[in-house]
Formats: structure tokens, sequence, C-alpha cells
């Protein structure tokens, strides 16, 4: 036989060894599997409530005392037949959760195949491809581990269950098992609590709705956060049934339209409810729903339960009062620590179940726009632009649309220019000043100034996720154009009390779980986003009564006399929204009043509105924690720095003038006198800085900017109303300081003590000093010895009594030195050797 035949030969013979081997290999895995299988029981269906009992999370308050809330606890769950459940619930929920429920055996063998390939694609093994004979045995059988072995027993059982059971039977389970809500399983309860009806009595838009619960039931209960998306997710409930044709194109458009009201929830002893519901919805998006009906979590929030009560009272009462007074039904409020990011109170509304004023929506989680509360973060954006808090800048009625006339100062067609609260223009005034009185005019400059992007930049760093369509906001943004969450720009705000560290919000301290083992652990994870220098600037802003009295008064709701306390408020246009926001250095709070319905309020600002609520909070607040200072932030003094970013509005050139004289300084004058004078040339800031680098150079085409032409007409005009002259270096004539001079400086001998002289340590030494007489007398003497300052005398004689041994500042050999002073500050200096024995 050829050589290349017996090679062939022997490939064949090992390729068919390797068959062989495969296919014994099959038939043992199969058989492996199918004797698995045939062990495999449908356990008892009834264990179902005992284990979930057995298992409940329970919530707790910081201290891992107080019970805030048992997930189980009073437990409602009731049997009913399938022959009296609606055929509108039946046919809802194989709609949404398995159209093919009557087709299949038990499992879908595609839906499978496609979680498997999900499954090891991502080693998750989180795709289940579940139907609903599926879900009644994962609900009632099998625990929540995700294991492969699990999941081949869900598929092995629900095969199992269909030979057992009828599909009725398996639907009937379902409906009665199904979480629906707090403590609210099967379709009966559900149907008492949302509906006040016999499961059998359900409309078909009400079976719709409950149809979609058991998905997330917590996300989407009628009772949260997430109305809108219940609504959405009962409309796709309706497709899918008209879809599938249980329902008629009438049925079908009669149900989208039909008017379903939910009964009142009942207390059902739960404490902080808000705040518990909010940690429930984070604990089933992260573990999910099973996961915290079954494995028995101890859950230890972040909540200070004797701060929420006090909390609760104070919302209910002032929110009461501002229903007569500002026609404000709702308050809510949130305070957390900025050290750390954790919540310490938090309060959705003046009532969780108050019907009438949808009591149960949170609305510290609720999208609003925050009016003039957003200020802080686009000077922040300025001051890391190398703005100064003494940036001068004109609060002029401006038109910022570089589509309408400078002279059309309307907001109509496009056109924006906005006003003040108070209908009043001041002129130039600084950062510092229209920061701490909340002026408008001269907000929407410094955000053009700092960058829109930028600003939105800083806001996202510092918490505020909601703002991300930078297109939408434009200038407004500034004033509260965008929406945001009472819980986010409350954690914002504090990492300017942290000095520009910011701490993610969270209400988790620790999860255990039934065996004590740790499941989730709060850790710090504290993160530069601002400078400290910025924050302080801010926080030194926002804390200055003085500065924030033209607009408050010097006694408003927002002073406190012992405290360090930096607070903004903040209105929208339309009083929808009054809020306020403040903080020391250990707690930040932050409040909000108005209607849940988006009715506006009384035309009254958040000083009345909502400020004395958090005035009364923080009061309280303030009784069990300690006094603390703000950080002073480091002065500038920068003489290279633009005027404009020192304070002087008039214009970009400076000169200098003796203070006592009133002339123009020299070289001569002394520098405690010389006085900074601006020529009168005044100009929009874009005229003398470059909005991208204040601290540079001015910029040389200043009309190349967009908005150039409009904030110059608007000056021009204020310029001209206020009869402001123009002047120059070159056509002021100037007379110079006459008064500071050499030939004027005083002439000084000191005639004690000597230099030829060896002093004893305690002798008892006069230094004595005399002046020539010259054109201004001598007012005054410093001594210093050593370079140690002694004392000042400042009457004749001139003359200071010294004992060797009463000063360390003596040694063997001294350098006695003495600064003379005349009346108008010339001054001069004159310095002798002496000697002590020691």
């Amino acid at each position: 036989m050829p050589k290349w035949r017996r090679k062939k030969s022997g490939m064949r013979h090992v390729i068919g060894n390797f068959i062989l081997l495969g296919i014994v290999g099959f038939l043992f895995v199969s058989g492996s599997i199918m004797l698995w299988v045939s062990t495999l029981n449908i356990p008892d269906l009834n264990s179902f409530e005992q284990r979930k009992v057995a298992q409940s999370t329970k919530i707790y308050d910081r201290t891992g005392e107080i019970l805030l809330f048992d997930i189980h606890e009073n437990i409602k769950r009731t049997i009913v037949p399938f022959k009296d459940i609606s055929r509108h619930i039946k046919n809802a929920t194989v709609a949404i959760e398995d159209a093919e429920f009557y087709e299949h055996r038990g499992i879908k063998p595609k839906a499978i195949l496609r979680a498997i390939l999900v499954n090891v694609s991502t080693l998750q093994f989180s795709q289940g491809g579940s139907t609903i004979t599926q879900q009644v045995v994962k609900n009632s059988i099998l625990t929540t581990e995700k294991k492969i072995s699990r999941k081949l027993k869900e598929w092995v059982l629900a095969l199992k269950l269909e030979q057992k059971l009828s599909k009725e039977s398996i639907l009937e389970l379902y409906l009665n098992e199904s979480p629906y809500g707090g403590n609210l399983y099967g379709i009966a309860e559900a149907s008492k609590a949302f509906f006040g009806k016999e499961v059998s009595d359900l409309t078909l838009a009400e079976s719709a709705y409950l149809a979609a619960l058991p998905q997330a039931p917590t996300y989407y209960s009628p009772y949260g956060n997430h109305r809108d998306k219940l609504d959405e997710r009962k409309n796709l409930v309706l497709a899918k049934m008209y879809e599938n044709k249980f329902i008629t194109k009438d049925e079908f458009e009669s149900a989208l339209s039909e008017e379903t009201i939910f009964k009142s929830q009942s207390n059902v002893g739960i404490q902080a409810p808000h705040f518990v519901i909010f940690i429930r919805e984070y604990l089933e998006e992260k573990y999910g729903k099973r996961a915290i009906e079954e494995r028995g979590f101890k859950v230890i929030t972040t909540l200070d339960f004797k701060l929420q009560q006090k909390a609760e009272k104070i919302v209910a009462k002032f929110a009461l009062e501002n229903v007569e007074k500002f026609n404000a039904t709702n308050a809510s409020l949130i305070a957390i620590d900025p050290k750390t990011g954790q919540i310490l109170t938090m309060v959705g509304s003046r009532d969780y179940f108050d019907e009438e004023i949808d009591g149960n929506f949170n609305v510290t989680l609720a999208h609003r726009q925050p009016g003039s509360a957003f200020k802080p973060f686009v000077y922040a954006t300025a001051f890391n632009r190398g703005y100064t808090t003494e940036t001068v800048i004109f609060d002029v009625q401006t038109q910022f649309s570089t589509t309408c006339e400078f002279d059309n100062l309307t907001l109509k067609d496009n056109c924006y220019a906005p006003g003040n609260y108070d209908n009043i223009f001041r002129g130039p005034v600084t950062f510092r000043e229209a920061l701490a009185q909340s002026i408008n005019v001269p907000s929407v400059k410094v955000l053009y100034l700092a960058g829109l992007s930028d600003s939105l930049q800083t806001a996202r760093s510092m918490g505020i996720q909601s703002l991300s369509d930078i297109d939408r906001y434009g200038l407004t943004l500034v004033l509260g154009g965008g929406e945001v969450s009472l819980i986010d720009i409350t954690g914002a705000y504090g990492t300017f009390a942290n000095e520009g560290i910011r701490n993610l919000t969270t209400g988790i301290l620790r999860i255990e779980d039934s065996t004590g083992n740790i499941v989730e652990e709060f850790t710090p994870s504290p993160l530069r986003v601002l400078s400290d220098q910025t924050a302080l600037r801010i926080t030194d802003i926002l804390s200055d009564n003085e500065a924030r009295a033209p607009a408050f008064g010097n006694r408003s709701f927002l002073y406190f006399s012992n405290r360090d306390v930096a607070v903004k408020t903040g209105t929208t246009n339309d009083y929808r929204d009054a809020w306020i926001i403040g903080y020391t250095p250990s707690i930040t709070v932050g409040a909000w009043a108005g209607n849940n319905d988006n009715t506006p309020m009384e035309k009254k600002v958040a000083g009345f509105i909502i400020a004395p609520l958090w005035k009364a909070f923080m009061l309280e607040v303030f009784k069990d924690l300690p006094a603390e200072k703000f950080r002073t932030p480091l002065q500038e003094n920068d003489i290279t720095l633009s005027p404009l970013l020192r304070g002087f509005y008039q214009g970009g050139e400076s000169y200098f003038i003796d203070s006592i004289s009133g002339k123009r300084a020299t070289e001569f004058t002394p520098l405690e006198l010389r006085e900074e004078r601006v020529f009168t040339n005044t100009h929009s800031i874009l005229y003398w800085v470059d909005k991208k680098n204040p601290r540079g150079p001015a910029p040389v085409n200043p009309e190349q900017d967009p908005q150039f032409k409009a904030w110059e007409y608007a000056v021009s005009l204020w310029k001209e109303k206020g009869g402001i002259v123009f002047e120059s270096s070159t056509s002021t004539k100037f007379e110079f300081d006459d008064i500071h001079k050499p030939e004027f400086r005083p002439k000084l001998t000191i005639t004690n003590p000597k230099a030829n002289v060896r002093y004893k340590a305690n002798d008892r030494i006069f230094i004595t000093v005399q002046s020539e007489p010259n054109k201004f007398p001598l007012s005054k003497i410093d001594v210093f010895i050593n370079g140690i300052f002694i004392d000042s005398v400042m009457k004749e004689p001139f003359s200071l009594m010294i004992i060797p041994d009463d000063l360390t500042a003596v040694l063997g050999r001294n350098t006695l030195k003495v600064i003379g002073y005349d009346t108008v500050f010339n001054k001069s200096e004159v310095e002798i050797i002496f000697d002590v024995n020691l």
C-alpha cells in the first residue's frame, strides 16, 4: 500500500475514534442530566407566604435600633379562584408577560437560546426568557441565586409543572402570588387596595394598570414618583392586548381614555415613608425585588430619626400656614451631611398620606426649575476662569438675543431682555453684590463670561446630572431655566460646604443578610471637583449678611447672629417654585414650597415663602450641632489685574493719588497713603477684559464678541443718563504730591543711649530722639532693638525707658533703630549700636 494511502487510513481511524468518544460522552452527559431531571420533584407550592415573611427585609435608622419599615410585616394575600378573576386581568397579564402562554409547554426554546447566548457573552446569567410558568416556579419554589443549576431546575420544573397542572391553574397561581407593591401579594389584595373592588369587577383600564405592576411594583407604584411611567406601561399593556386580539379597537381606545382613580394609600406602620420608599427603590434596583423579599436583609440607613421627626413636624406646620398666606399647598425638605454625603432627613411632602396634595409624591426627587438657586454654580465657574469676587458688571437692562435690536428691551419674538425681581437696575455692581442680592441681569452676564458649557460641567461635577441638553437652556440657565431635583442641588451645595470636595449622596450605612454577613457598607468616596478657594469664595458671599442686606434686610430669615451659615434662595419667574438651600460646614439643608400640580403661588419671593420653614429647622439642628466657622478665602491684592476685576467700574486705566493732598502720587508718596483712581472711560467689561482669559491682556478687537455691541449700547445709555464725562491720562491735568519730598523727611538724632558706654543688664536706659525743625513737625517714633518692635512714642519728648533684663530682644551687642514720622507721614530712620553686660 502506498505511503500516502496508509496516512489517509490512519487519519480516518483517529477521526472515527473521536466521533465515537463524542457520542459516548454525549450519551453519558445526556443520561446524567436525564437521571438528575428524574429526581427533581415539584416542592410544596404552599410554602410561599411563610418563606417570604421569615426572610423579610427590615429597614432601620442610622442607630440600627429604630425600625422604619418591615417590608413584609402584616403581609396581605388572599387566594381567589380562577373563575372569580376578571377576564381582563387574565388577558392583560398574558399579553404583557407571556403572549404565547397558551401555546408553549412551560418554556420557550427560542427565548432560552437567546438568554443562553446573552448569559454566556456577559457572564452575568441575568437573562431568563421567562414564561409565566417559569415565573411561578421562580416565585414559589426556587431561590434567587444566579446559578446555571438553578436556571436548569427552573426550566425542568416548568416543564413538569405544565404536565401536572392546567394552564388555568398555573395562571391562577401566578395571579395569586405576584407582588403588587408593599405588603400586597396576589391580584385580590391589589384590586381591593388600589381600587376598592373585587377582582371580578375590574375594568379593562384597571386591569391594565395591575398587569403593569409586577415587573417593578415599587418603581411603578401609583403612590410613588413614577406615575407617568406607570401610565406609559399601562398603555403598553393595552397595546399588547389589542395586538394579540384580546380586545377590540373600540375597547382599546376606550380604555386609553378611561379615567382611573386609585384609592388613597393607608398608613401601614411606616416611619419616614418618603425615605423608606427611596431606600426600597434603591434596593430593588440593585438587588432585585425577590432578593429583598427573601434574603432577610437588615438595612441600616443614614437617617437621623430624631431629626426626621422634627423635620416632619416643621414641614407640616409651615406648609399648612403657606396654604393661607401664599397659596402654596406643599413643601419638602432634605438634610445631608456634606462631609460624608449621608442623608440625615428626607421629607417629601407635608403629609405622605394626604391624597388631596398627592402627598405620597416625593418632591425631593422631582425635577423642577430652581430659579436663582442655580446661580452659585455659574459664579463658581467664573471664579475658576479667573474672575474675582470684586469684578464689576453692569446691572443695566440689556438685550441678550443677537437677533434682536439693542433697544428692543422685551422678551417677545425670541428676544431676551430679562428684568430683576424688584424691577430696579443698579448700574455697576460687583460679583459679590450681584450673587448675594440675587440680581438677574448681572448674573446672565456672568453666565456668558463663565461659559454655558463650563457652567453645566461645573454643576454636573458637583452632582447635578439632570442638565444634559446644552442647546435647550441658553442664557436662561443661570435664572433656573433647567430642571433639577432638591436632593441633587442640596448635595451639590454640600460641595461648597466641604470646600470643593464632593461626596456622593447616599442613604445606606450598612446592609446585612440573614446570617449577618455584610452585603454592602458605606465607604467614603471624596472627590475634589472645585478648588478650595473657589468654594470658599462662594461660601464667603452666601454668608455675607452685609452684602445681601440691600435685598433682604439686615435681620432676614437668612441671618443667624451666632452662626456661620451660607444660604441662597430661588424663585421661578412664574412663582411655581420657591427654593432655599443653606449650609454650615457640617450640614446642608434644602427646602422647597409650591404646588404639586404646578399651579402658581402668590407673587412672593422665596425669602418670604420657604425661608421661615428652613430657618425653623436650622434652629432645631443647631441645638445639637457645635458652632463652626467657615474658613476665610485668601484675599487678592494683585495690582496687575484689570481695574474692573478689582472693583473699579470707571475704566481700565488707573493712577494713584496722595490721600492727604489729593494730588497725584509721586515716587515719594508713602505706600499707605496711595489711593488708586481710574480714568473715567466707562465701557462694558467686554471692552476691557478677555472673557476667556480675564487675567490676561485686554482684547484687541472687543467688537468681534457677539454680545459686545448690545452690552456697550446698554452701558452707553446709563452713562448718558448719569452725565458721565470722559477722562484719559492725556486729557487730564494733574498737580503732583508736593508734601512728600526727600527734603521734608524728619532729620533724626539718637542722643541716648551712647555708643561708647557699656550698660548693665539692670540699668534703666532712656532712649531719646531729637528732630531738627523741618516743614512738618515730628509726630511719632517707632523703636526697634535687633529688628524687634519695642514700642511707639507719639508726643514730645520722644523718649522711652527700657531695662535690658526685661527685654528678651536685648543681647550683648545691640542695634537700636528708630523710625520717625512727621504729621503727613514723611518718614526717616536712624540706627546706632549699644552694648550691654549680660
